[in-house]
């Protein structure tokens, strides 16, 4: 399975005036990872990239219905503090996956970590949205390069 799957990691922001270019790259390499045969995309539901992933993937499982989209979620409270409309946009997503994958039931500092290991431990490929090695974002980058892992750049 781990070759037929695909995950995401991402900044949290996202520039407003890229969002349009953004949204067309991630299509375009969605679609080419789906010709060549992926079927399962994983994302980490964090507001930002991971949540544009998730609504593309759900987007195109109308054309495919045969791909599958698995949240892997760091805790079971990861949307405390969340505007409603984040929280909002987050329960679709997690009610239309085809998979929730909790880390741990309540936050933990280490479980955000986890959450990017088991994402990229269980992918062939990582589509990345970076501008920077920093952060979440680019610690799961550099992980994924030192495990082998094809880091796909759309930035």
């Amino acid at each position: 399975m781990r070759d037929m799957t695909c995950c995401f990691t991402g900044h949290r922001q996202l520039p407003t005036y890229e969002l349009d270019v953004l949204q067309a790259r991630l299509e375009r390499t969605l679609r080419r990872l789906i010709d060549d045969g992926f079927t399962y995309f994983g994302a980490g539901g964090a507001v930002g990239f991971d949540t544009l992933a998730a609504q593309t993937v759900l987007s195109l499982r109308e054309e495919f219905p045969h791909i599958r989209l698995i949240l892997v979620l760091p805790c079971e409270n990861q949307t405390d503090g969340w505007s409603s409309a984040d929280k909002a946009v987050y329960e679709e997503i997690r009610q239309r996956a085809d998979k929730v994958v909790y880390i741990s039931r309540a936050y933990t500092p280490d479980c955000m970590l986890r959450r990017n290991r088991h994402l990229v431990d269980n992918s062939a490929v990582c589509v990345a949205y970076f501008r920077e090695y920093g952060g979440g974002t680019g610690y799961t980058v550099q992980y994924a390069e030192k495990q082998g892992v094809r880091v796909i750049h759309i930035a």
